[in-house]
């Protein structure tokens, strides 16, 4: 009898598994509508493979959900990223260049695109697991997304900040301040329109 109801328990650990990631899921999209549109302040370091650190940054973000995120950063460097219904737009003033691209199939930009990113996107191509009440950790379901793990903190209903595992096995620290969830915003505050001094390299395909 007793190995009857062993086997009906390792049966049942699968689907157990899968209604906690459900559970779980459910959990960050709740959190996520808080943010629908809001803004603040990052600064970003990067990590070689021996966390060595390798670079800083600061700088401004903006994020109107679904569709909508600007990332601005202001030192070193000055570049600037826009996302959105149809293109990804990076432009970097210091060298005078934009690129453009397509929204569908691009997965480099999804770190910065998991708070603006579409609610059952994100379950399609995540698997989301908590860590106690402030964190959440995804994990890609298949290759070629441009990370391996992702964590997303949230500090009292605030965001707190984010921690990326990148496929060369680099690390980026992503911490968020002076985050403002009540700012108006709407799509033409993402409306990019390129410096006619820019050389512009578009990639539509």
């Amino acid at each position: 009898m007793t190995k009857y109801v062993l086997a009906a328990w390792l049966c049942m650990v699968p689907l157990l598994s899968i209604a906690q990631s459900n559970a779980d899921a459910d959990a960050l999209l709740v959190v996520l509508e808080q943010f629908k549109h809001v803004q603040g302040r990052f600064s970003q370091r990067q990590f070689g493979q021996d966390r060595v650190l390798l670079a800083e940054s600061i700088g401004e973000f903006r994020v109107l959900r679904p569709s909508y995120f600007s990332w601005e950063v202001l030192s070193p460097d000055e570049q600037l990223i826009i996302v959105d219904s149809e293109f990804i737009w990076h432009y970097d003033r210091d060298l005078e260049t934009v690129t453009r691209r397509p929204v569908a199939g691009d997965a480099q930009i999804a770190p910065l695109k998991i708070l603006g990113g579409d609610a059952e996107k994100l379950q399609e191509k995540f698997s989301i697991a908590r860590e106690g009440e402030d964190a959440f950790v995804l994990t890609p379901l298949s290759d070629g997304v441009g990370f391996k793990q992702l964590t997303l903190h949230i500090d009292q209903a605030s965001l707190g900040g984010m921690e990326i595992q990148d496929n060369l096995d680099q690390f980026v620290e992503i911490k968020f301040s002076d985050v403002d969830v009540d700012v108006d915003l709407s799509s033409s505050d993402f409306t990019f329109t390129p410096s006619p001094d820019a050389d512009l390299f578009y990639y539509d395909q």
